[in-house]
């Protein structure tokens, strides 16, 4: 059996297990999340259907983790930032008119080419990773900045592994 034909069976099985999944949806209690403004009044800061607003970016915990780092010479996303990935892919989803740059970055090491490269294919590793998790392609731009933009610049692995990222930055909330 080729792999198409693997790929094809597997995702078919997929989405028949999926399907035969019955969920119930338990009521609960509702909790105040809302802050106490000036005058004294409680803000709601969420809506009511637990989708994200554009004040969340800044008090969320998830989403205000804005940086994806990588191993040396990897383009390949970590799984210890999946979940990372998941939020900004939902805040996408629940605010259509928000958009964000993926802003690729790599160590000194290597050719100035090589680096950019890696940035951009870095860039692009999480701009599918938030894509597959429901994010808008089109609310996404990729930039690479390779070896220009270092946020530490002593030569040391502790310094180079700070340098080896993607930055999520939004543009319009």
């Amino acid at each position: 059996m080729n792999n198409t034909t693997r790929v094809l069976m597997l995702s078919l099985l997929s989405v028949a297990v999926l399907a035969g999944c019955k969920k119930t949806v338990k009521p609960t209690e509702p909790v105040d999340t809302g802050t106490t403004g000036s005058t004294g009044t409680v803000v709601d800061n969420t809506t009511a259907s637990g989708a994200y607003g554009p004040n969340d970016l800044d008090t969320d915990a998830c989403l205000r983790q804005r940086v994806v780092y990588f191993d040396l010479d990897q383009d390949a996303l970590k799984p210890e930032f999946q979940a990372i990935v998941g939020c900004h892919a939902k805040y996408l989803r629940d605010r259509p008119s928000s958009r964000m740059n993926l802003e690729g970055n790599a160590d000194e090491r290597g050719s100035r080419e090589y680096n950019l490269g890696l940035g951009e294919r870095r860039g692009n590793a999480v701009s599918s990773a938030i894509q597959a998790q429901g994010g808008s392609g089109s609310q996404i731009s990729v930039v690479s900045y390779g070896e220009e933009r270092p946020v530490c610049t002593e030569s040391n692995e502790d310094c180079w592994a700070r340098n080896r990222r993607v930055e999520i930055i939004y543009t319009a909330k």
